[in-house]
């Protein structure tokens, strides 16, 4: 009986250690814009890993270009962003020009992102539009929307038309009588309804409730890319070609994890190992999640713990 309650009371002070250790742990962990996978990926690794009572984690909406910074400048410890993102910072390229971001570490890629050029069927039957290239070889006035300045999908958005097109979009759209608003994804989907915007362009998982509610909801069609124009940004930020219902070509990205390169490496682990032993839970939530769940390193790193 003595040996079992001195073993009960090692179990508690051990229990006790681990709590005590947690609660001095404060994660800070920039997400993503409502209405994406970010932002829901985003709460759910943050109740996995207070539950693991590896860390206190504050989860704040945040974007792919100023999580990366804020990373670097410790305002953040672990952040969402993309891998042509994280090539650019590295490159000190596009919106990292000028400036350093030398203690931003990629964690893991987690699923492809796809880039969607959403137009409402009647606009472009209007123009004759079906991809990207009519709207910019006749220089028609579209009423054009995207997530602001700061997120992944602004700088992919941005790139497309400066790498491959050699365009300035916010300056040509409006040059050409069209107009250039940044919203979030529901006020894209509310003014695609209402018709005050003919096309609205974000990049996000292939299975994001943001797409499907836009898809199943209004009379739009998604707008292809040239391959040479996908070629160029490629080219530029390591992006590739994929495709959206089989024969429409769009940009391909990676969702990732960035970490700051002087965080602990225990911890880091800890992170890791929640997100494997959630994964039912996450899955649940984001679906795109399988393909990092199905990535042959990771189930091999899983089955040596």
């Amino acid at each position: 009986m003595r040996k079992l309650l001195i073993i009960l009371m090692l179990i508690l002070a051990l229990l006790i250690t681990q709590a005590s250790a947690a609660e001095n742990i404060n994660l800070r962990f920039m997400t993503g814009p409502a209405g994406g996978n970010w932002n829901i990926l985003g709460e759910v690794l943050a109740d996995a890993w207070r539950n693991a009572k590896i860390a206190n984690v504050k989860t704040n909406v945040g974007g792919g270009v100023s999580n990366i910074l804020n990373i670097h400048a410790k305002r953040c410890d672990i952040a969402f962003s993309v891998l042509s993102l994280f090539h650019a910072a590295i490159k000190g390229d596009g919106d990292f020009k000028g400036r350093s971001v030398d203690n931003a570490m990629l964690l893991t890629n987690l699923y492809t992102q796809y880039t969607y050029f959403i137009i409402r069927k009647d606009f472009a039957a209007k123009y004759n539009i079906n991809n990207l290239e009519d709207i910019i070889n006749n220089k028609i006035p579209v009423r054009f929307a995207t997530l602001k300045p700061g997120t992944s999908t602004e700088f992919i958005i941005k790139a497309i038309f400066d790498k491959a097109y050699n365009l300035d979009y916010k300056t040509e759209l409006r040059k050409w009588g069209g107009s250039v608003e940044y919203v979030s994804y529901q006020g894209g989907y509310e003014l695609l309804s209402d018709k005050h915007l003919d096309m609205f362009a974000f990049s996000v998982g292939k299975s994001s409730q943001a797409v499907q509610n836009i898809l199943s909801k209004l009379d739009v069609t998604i707008l292809n890319i040239s391959q040479d124009a996908l070629n160029k940004l490629a080219q530029a930020y390591g992006t590739v070609t994929v495709k959206i219902d089989d024969n429409i070509n769009t940009v391909g990205d990676y969702a990732c994890l960035v970490v700051r390169k002087d965080l602990n490496q225990t911890l880091i682990y800890n992170l890791c190992k929640a997100i494997w032993s959630n994964r039912d839970e996450i899955l649940k939530s984001v679906p795109d999640m399988q393909e990092f769940m199905d990535r042959p390193s990771v189930r091999w790193i899983s089955e040596l713990n």
